[in-house]
């Protein structure tokens, strides 16, 4: 049964969804009126603001925020986690999406986004009674395998720095990553490391008090950086600390929520009171973290309403077997007509514009739901502190890149089964933390 959730705890949630919808809105207007400068042009990222359509882009998010009231009543649970940061996304989308200037039918967009969330939310947040398996990992044989994963992620660093290890600045980083050469299986392995299979390493290190073991973790995760010259293996060790520092003072539900809006926060902040030289960090927080997944949905709405849909030919399992529009990948494509870079989109852009449009995306992303909501039912039992550090870059992941993508080439699915043989008499959750 769901525990009632303290009063205390009801307010401290609301305020802090408040000012997480408060600040997406806000980060935006800063992007579209140049109040924050960053390394990109907010009008070729479609990125508008009109005060004259204030009040309905208010009216639209008030509304989505309502949606938010159900993280009150949620179990501490992986999806609650992602679902925070696919909110936030959502919520962003649905607020450009009242000022784009790309010609589709917004208000079909908006009406398609606004379902998707509240359908994508349920499973996410609410499916979680426990899998039933017979086999779990002795206590001995977890501890190997975290030993295991750490000479593995050692290997496919030595591996991988045959074929690259050097430091960029980071607006040099896209330009750089071109010239790579690194096989292909070796750069699903790196993409793995980086993702899952070392947070999992790492989460479980700091719970088995392996302290030293735990620091090598994360230095490997800060030499992925210099060999695949990706946002995320840059961003993934810092993340990895902030988020073991948060969960030590913050209850889960509340950590999951306070790990977007502090640092977007705190970013905005900085970008208004000091200017141009904070214009890096609202760069990646607020707009790279957040406003671009959105502006991909906004892209992927404007490219499908006057293209084919793939009906999911993007996955290649599928295209092997039907016939298909599109010969390139779908970031490849968006890349020549629109010229914001190579980059994927979510799973409510491709798995849901993309495949199906706005009309059916709704009901593709529920069943999206439930295949992420496995993750609540994989790792019921485990200590929530635990899930959250093994689970840290999902949300990133779940933001940039397709479902399918995620749990093939990020090793998501993965993470699940190791989750699922974790023991759970090592890593048991804290009292009231368990639902079903």
């Amino acid at each position: 049964m769901l525990e009632e959730p303290s009063i205390r705890f009801r307010r401290t949630c609301i305020a802090l969804l408040s000012a997480l919808v408060a600040i997406c809105c806000a980060s935006l207007i800063a992007l579209a009126t140049t109040a924050a400068p960053i390394p990109f042009d907010p009008a070729v990222f479609h990125v508008f603001f009109d005060p004259q359509r204030l009040a309905i882009a208010a009216v639209i998010a008030l509304g989505f925020a309502l949606i938010g009231i159900s993280f009150i009543f949620a179990p501490p649970t992986i999806g609650y986690y992602v679902a925070i940061y696919l909110y936030a996304m959502l919520l962003s989308f649905l607020w450009l999406n009242c000022f784009s200037d790309l010609d589709y039918n917004h208000t079909l967009a908006g009406i398609s986004a606004f379902s998707s969330g509240a359908l994508f939310l349920l499973p996410v947040l609410f499916w979680t009674r426990p899998l039933s398996i017979d086999f779990r990992l002795s206590s001995a044989a977890f501890d190997k395998l975290l030993v295991v994963l750490l000479c593995f992620a050692s290997v496919t660093v030595l591996a991988g720095a045959r074929y690259s290890f050097s430091f960029v600045a980071i607006d040099e980083m896209a330009a750089a990553r071109e010239n790579l050469a690194t096989p292909r299986v070796l750069n699903y392995l790196l993409a793995m490391m980086i993702s899952s299979l070392l947070p999992f390493a790492f989460a479980g290190l700091v719970a088995r008090r392996k302290h030293m073991l735990a620091a090598l973790a994360i230095g490997l995760q800060f030499l992925l950086y210099p060999i695949t010259l990706s946002k995320l293996a840059l961003f993934a060790p810092f993340w990895l600390i902030f988020l073991l520092l948060l969960i030590k003072v913050v209850e889960f539900r509340l950590a999951a929520i306070v790990s977007l809006l502090l640092p977007m926060l705190v970013a905005l902040l900085a970008v208004l009171l000091i200017g141009g030289r904070a214009g890096l960090p609202f760069s990646i927080v607020n707009f790279r973290m957040i406003a671009v997944p959105a502006v991909a949905l906004d892209v992927y709405n404007h490219f499908f309403s006057r293209n084919d849909l793939t009906y999911f030919c993007q996955i290649s399992v599928v295209k092997a077997f039907v016939s298909c529009a599109y010969d390139a990948q779908l970031s490849v494509i968006m890349q020549q007509h629109y010229r914001l870079g190579n980059f994927n989109a979510s799973l409510f852009a491709t798995e849901g514009i993309a495949s199906v449009g706005p009309w059916l995306a709704p009901l593709v992303v529920l069943g999206c739901g439930f295949v992420v909501a496995i993750g609540n039912r994989a790792s019921a039992g485990l200590s929530p502190s635990f899930v959250l550090l093994s689970g840290a870059m999902l949300p990133q992941v779940f933001l940039n890149v397709p479902l399918t993508v995620a749990f093939v080439t990020h090793g998501v699915a993965l993470l699940y089964l190791l989750w699922l043989v974790t023991p759970r008499s090592l890593l048991e959750a804290e009292p009231g933390a368990a639902h079903s």
